[in-house]
């Protein structure tokens, strides 16, 4: 009888901590304050599901749209909090600075932002569209979703030199927890969101310098030879720079925790990827990330919430932008 009531116990302990989201299973988030799960479910009811139907046409013309979208989320929590300026078009603006030039999907949000007009005018924010996307394209790519707090609104100012400290390619840890911790997120919410690697592209030209000449070496010694020999056909020295890579090799475009195997065979394509499993405050996380029984997909969801509850504009600040790409 103990056994089965410990049994019951712990899987009330479970439903707590795990929900499901379009038949996945997810971590249950901690909203920040002005911000709420179904924060429209009586504005606009459809807003999520309009959201999703856009990112999901989107991902059927281009999948490449899923890790732009979530890279842009991430970029736009990074500078000023998570306002949507990212969005915002125009000279010095964020997307002109240089990390941004190779964004993709913002099509993606402005088709969904033009639906959402016609059907609750002036109610769901920009911020919020590129949220709920965000989760949208990592359900895409076979990863487990979340319940996306919203209420955001969204921000009047992008200014490309406000993204001057983004996480860069060539950071070490120490400079990428430094990046982290400005913001609230802890070095496991690091290793944890820069799992997102397990999708998505980087041009040769972000880390070509690794394959050739690092530190008067002819090569970075971290990378697996075999590996390198690879990376030096697709990325020749004097080849195109804006060729593509693949940053999970081998499994490129579906969510899994192969990119963290990767990185313990040196099969990491950017440095600031690399170093993850060579320093040793943070090769501990990856291995048990990489564990057949990770949990990576909880763990990301949980972190995803963090990040966006980063510098939210709610209540009576900001504004719910018409389009956009502009502030009214």
């Amino acid at each position: 009888m103990g056994l089965v009531r410990s049994l019951c116990l712990f899987i009330a302990f479970l439903s707590c901590l795990i929900i499901s989201v379009h038949g996945q299973a997810t971590a249950r988030p901690t909203p920040v304050s002005g911000t709420r799960i179904g924060f429209y479910l009586t504005t606009c009811p459809r807003a999520e599901t309009i959201v999703r139907n856009a990112v999901n046409a989107g991902f059927s013309s281009d999948p490449r749209i899923a890790p732009g979208i979530l890279r842009m989320h991430f970029h736009d929590c990074f500078v000023q909090g998570c306002d949507g300026s990212i969005l915002i078009s125009g000279a010095n603006t964020e997307r002109t600075a240089g990390p941004n030039l190779n964004l993709r999907g913002f099509e993606v949000i402005d088709n969904a932002k033009t639906q959402l007009e016609a059907a609750c005018p002036g109610v769901v924010s920009c911020a919020d569209i590129l949220a709920l996307a965000a989760r949208d394209t990592v359900i895409l790519t076979q990863g487990t979703g979340w319940q996306v707090p919203t209420g955001r609104r969204d921000g009047r100012v992008s200014l490309a030199s406000n993204a001057n400290n983004l996480p860069g390619p060539r950071d070490s840890v120490a400079v990428q927890q430094q990046k982290f911790s400005a913001l609230g997120l802890n070095t496991r919410d690091l290793v944890v969101l820069v799992g997102g690697h397990t999708i998505g592209t980087a041009g040769c030209g972000v880390f070509r310098n690794r394959l050739f000449n690092t530190t008067g070496q002819t090569a970075d010694p971290t990378i697996d030879p075999t590996f390198l020999a690879q990376l030096q056909t697709q990325c020749p020295q004097n080849g195109d720079a804006s060729v593509r890579v693949d940053l999970d090799t081998g499994s490129g475009t579906t969510w899994d925790t192969s990119y963290y195997n990767n990185l313990s065979r040196g099969r990491g394509v950017l440095q600031s990827d690399q170093v993850l499993w060579t320093d040793p405050a943070t090769r501990p996380i990856v291995q048990q990330l990489m564990a057949p029984r990770s949990t990576f997909n909880v763990e990301f969801a949980r972190s995803m919430v963090r990040m966006s509850n980063i510098g939210v504009v709610t209540g009576a600040n900001g504004e719910i932008r018409r389009v956009c790409s502009a502030v009214n």
